[in-house]
C-alpha cells in the first residue's frame, strides 16, 4: 500500500519536475560510487638498487589531488582508487610515475639522479606554485586549537602539519633556486654549460645563508667559491653519474 502511495505521488510530477529529481538521484549515486571506488593504498618508498627507506618522499595522486609524504620509514598511506596516477618526487631523486592497475601495496624504487661531491643533494628546476592556493585543506587541517584535543593528536593533522613543513622547506629551496640561478651565477664567473652547472651544485648556499647576507657579500661568496673550484683537480670538478653495484 505504501508503494503504490509513493508512486502515485510520483505521478502527480509534472515531466520537467520528475527530470530534476532524476538528475539528482543519478548524481548522488555517481558520488557514492566514486567514494566507494576510492580505498586506501598502502605502500613503501627505497632508494633503487639498496635497502634504503626514503623518508618525506612527496605523493600525489594525479586524478583525485590526494597527497602525502613517506614516514621516517618509507612507509605511506593514500586515498586511490584503479585507473589513477601517482607522482613520486623526492630531491636528488628522479621523480617517478606509478599507474594503479591494482591496490595491493607497493614497493616504489627512486633512482638517485647522480652522486655530487661533499654529498650536496642535487635539486631539479622547480615550478613555481603557491601551496597554500593549491592545497588550502592543508593549512587549515594543520591548525591546533586549544580547546579540541583532537586536532593535537589526529593522524590527519600530523600528516597535515608534516606537509606544511614539506611546503615551508620547498618554497625555501626555491627561493635559493631562484637567487642563486645560471643566469646570476653565470654573470660572475666565467663558466658555461656543464662546468656552470657543477660549480652550482657544488657552492649552492643554503636558505639561511642567504637570509643573513646581503648582494655583497654573495656577490664575495661566489668570487670565493670560484677559487676554490679552480683549486680542484679537473676530476673532482665533474659530478660523477650513479654506479650500481
Amino acid at each position: 500500500m505504501q508503494t503504490f502511495t509513493a508512486i502515485s505521488k510520483l505521478n502527480t510530477y509534472t515531466p520537467a519536475a520528475m527530470k530534476k529529481i532524476f538528475a539528482v538521484i543519478t548524481v548522488i549515486l555517481l558520488a557514492t560510487g566514486l567514494a566507494s571506488a576510492q580505498e586506501v593504498l598502502k605502500g613503501t618508498v627505497y632508494e633503487n638498487g639498496t635497502n634504503v627507506k626514503l623518508d618525506n618522499v612527496f605523493i600525489r595522486d594525479n586524478n583525485n589531488k590526494q597527497i602525502t609524504l613517506t614516514d621516517k620509514n618509507g612507509d605511506f598511506s593514500i586515498k586511490a582508487a584503479t585507473g589513477h596516477i601517482l607522482i613520486f618526487t623526492s630531491p636528488g631523486y628522479n621523480p617517478d610515475t606509478l599507474y594503479l592497475i591494482d591496490l595491493r601495496p607497493k614497493k616504489v624504487m627512486l633512482s638517485p639522479q647522480f652522486i655530487a661531491l661533499n654529498q650536496v643533494n642535487v635539486r631539479s628546476t622547480r615550478l613555481a606554485f603557491d601551496p597554500r592556493k593549491e592545497y588550502p585543506d592543508v593549512y587549515q587541517k594543520s591548525k591546533v586549537y586549544a580547546f579540541s584535543p583532537s586536532t593535537w593528536f589526529s593522524k590527519e593533522g600530523k600528516d597535515a602539519r608534516r606537509l606544511k613543513k614539506f611546503f615551508q622547506r620547498e618554497a625555501q629551496e626555491r627561493h635559493v633556486d631562484e637567487v642563486f640561478s645560471k643566469a646570476y651565477v653565470g654573470s660572475l664567473v666565467p663558466l658555461k654549460g656543464q662546468d656552470l652547472e657543477n660549480f652550482i651544485t657544488l657552492y649552492r648556499p643554503t636558505y639561511a645563508f642567504l637570509r643573513s647576507n646581503n648582494a655583497e657579500s654573495l656577490v664575495a661568496y661566489v668570487s670565493d667559491s670560484y677559487k676554490k673550484f679552480q683549486a680542484l683537480p679537473a676530476d673532482r670538478r665533474t659530478l660523477q653519474p650513479l654506479t650500481t653495484p
